[in-house]
């Protein structure tokens, strides 16, 4: 099976709700005619299979379409962050090689404001606004001509920032999405009566397989929201038959903190991942509004959940659950030999989720998918009963609210400015965001600078999400002997002990 084609299992309800957004209704028919359509424009416009289609655009049924038009035809999608800076994104449509834009008005219009290069700068021989005149001549198009995908193709490639700054490609097949869908529907047993809210953005892996992908399988409903305004949000969830959110930790925390304790109209179940789920944010959750609040663990290279607490057995606090059906864990030493449970090593995952590679970047490859194993990075334990827990992540990736940032990358864009000698930076433990950043500054002699004023550097040269919160401007930076910083001794200064932040 193929992702242009998950949609269509359920035939004879053509009629039936699959998209509601902003009022409008998106019949299960209606949302297969659309689909071919932009398929069918594609094609007339020259695109071949294989070709790269860069996506950039809100949530939105044009981003459904378009995705999965785009995959019907052939092509590979390369959906990007709409935080990213104008140089992030330019990096990734050369990196990725797409030759097509297909880009929301309202996001051309910013870039537009803030100087984006030409599309043939960027190697973009196709640009596709989301526009009306689009949409005419989407609906004109002819009928697309069969196009021989094979599920084991690569379909998509998510960009996953690198510890060296530079994101990196995950290539991910037919095969792969589907078989993470197929995994979560046999562990949550969800129907086609059941309504998704989508307010995690599409382009973000979680979102798109288990808010898109999965209910579009299931023949159930998705109420598309652009983004997460928390009042808007919580009147939603109060006034409509909302069953499914699927957030990261921040969104629950704010809706714990709101409103009269009671049910939301129709929820059945929270889902959180991108970030670890602080306790108390579950359990006042669910005493509030009285429905559960299950946690999972999941990255973009395994398509992307990997566990999740029993939806219907035993839950444990702090624990990011039990591996999906079909889908293998161990906890690793150094050396790939796994370790006793409830001792910590790396995670590593296998599975018919596990991204075919890197683009372009076979040794990158070849180290984290050594053995036939996804190596995670991240450092987990594993109970007597099977189910994990996170305890430090192997790299120094930061994750705020969902969102992972590399502090390498931000202290090299530091180390730029005239006036600062060193940097380091790190992630503190924050209760809305899970990790907020922090980063220690040596200020070049006589250089005098406000934090403000190196916030204003960075917004100029990173995403927004990836700017640093709190600041510390110190003489020096504790060093090895070889010059590498001793980020340990900056977390203890942190937080009184290790390991409490990361």
């Amino acid at each position: 099976m193929r992702i242009f084609e998950l949609h269509r299992r359920h035939r004879g309800r053509e009629q039936e709700a699959a998209l509601i957004y902003q009022g409008q209704v998106i019949s299960y028919g209606e949302l297969d005619r659309r689909i071919n359509s932009f398929a069918g424009y594609l094609q007339s416009l020259g695109l071949a299979p294989g070709e790269r289609v860069a996506l950039c655009a809100p949530n939105s049924p044009q981003f459904v379409y378009s995705y999965l038009g785009a995959s019907q035809a052939g092509a590979v999608v390369v959906p990007l962050n709409l935080m990213l800076t104008l140089e992030e994104t330019g990096y990734i449509l050369r990196d990725s090689g797409a030759g097509t834009l297909i880009i929301h008005p309202a996001v051309l219009e910013r870039m537009q404001g803030r100087g984006i290069p030409s599309p043939q700068d960027l190697g973009i021989k196709r640009l596709i606004v989301l526009n009306e005149e689009t949409s005419r001549a989407v609906a004109a198009a002819p009928e697309p001509s069969p196009v021989p995908v094979r599920s084991s193709e690569v379909c998509t490639y998510l960009y996953t920032s690198g510890t060296t700054g530079r994101p990196k490609g995950a290539m991910l097949t037919h095969d792969n999405l589907v078989a993470n869908v197929l995994s979560l529907e046999e562990v949550s047993h969800f129907g086609p009566e059941h309504n998704f809210l989508c307010v995690l953005p599409m382009f973000h892996s979680f979102s798109w397989t288990v808010n898109v992908l999965l209910p579009l399988y299931l023949g159930a409903r998705v109420t598309v929201k652009e983004a997460f305004q928390p009042k808007d949000i919580f009147r939603t969830l109060v006034e409509e038959d909302i069953t499914i959110f699927c957030g990261v930790p921040a969104m629950f925390t704010v809706l714990w903190r709101m409103g009269e304790k009671g049910r939301f109209r129709a929820l059945r179940y929270g889902i959180s991942g991108g970030a670890p789920l602080p306790p108390e944010v579950q359990r006042g959750f669910e005493e509030k509004y009285g429905c559960p609040l299950v946690e999972g663990y999941g990255l973009s290279e395994a398509s992307p959940v990997v566990t999740l607490n029993p939806l219907y057995g035993l839950r444990k606090p702090g624990s990011i659950g039990l591996p999906l059906p079909g889908v293998e864990v161990k906890v690793v030493a150094d050396n790939d030999n796994e370790v006793p449970r409830g001792e910590v090593g790396e995670l590593v995952v296998r599975g018919a989720n596990v991204m075919q590679g890197y683009h372009n970047l076979p040794e990158e490859t070849a180290e984290t998918l050594r053995g036939g194993w996804l190596h995670t990075g991240d450092l987990a334990r594993q109970d007597e009963d099977g189910y994990l827990y996170l305890v430090d992540r192997k790299k120094d990736v930061i994750i705020l609210s969902g969102f992972n940032v590399y502090p390498r990358e931000i202290e090299d864009v530091l180390l730029t400015h005239p006036a600062v000698q060193d940097a380091a930076v790190i992630g503190v433990g924050d209760p809305l965001k899970g990790e907020t950043i922090k980063a220690f500054v040596v200020l070049r002699g006589g250089a005098e600078v406000r934090p403000q004023h190196l916030q204003e550097f960075l917004k100029e040269r990173l995403a927004a999400y990836k700017i640093p919160r709190q600041w510390e401007f110190v003489e020096e930076l504790p060093k090895n002997a070889t010059g590498k910083v001793l980020k340990k001794l900056l977390r203890t200064k942190e937080t009184g002990r290790e390991g409490l932040n990361k």
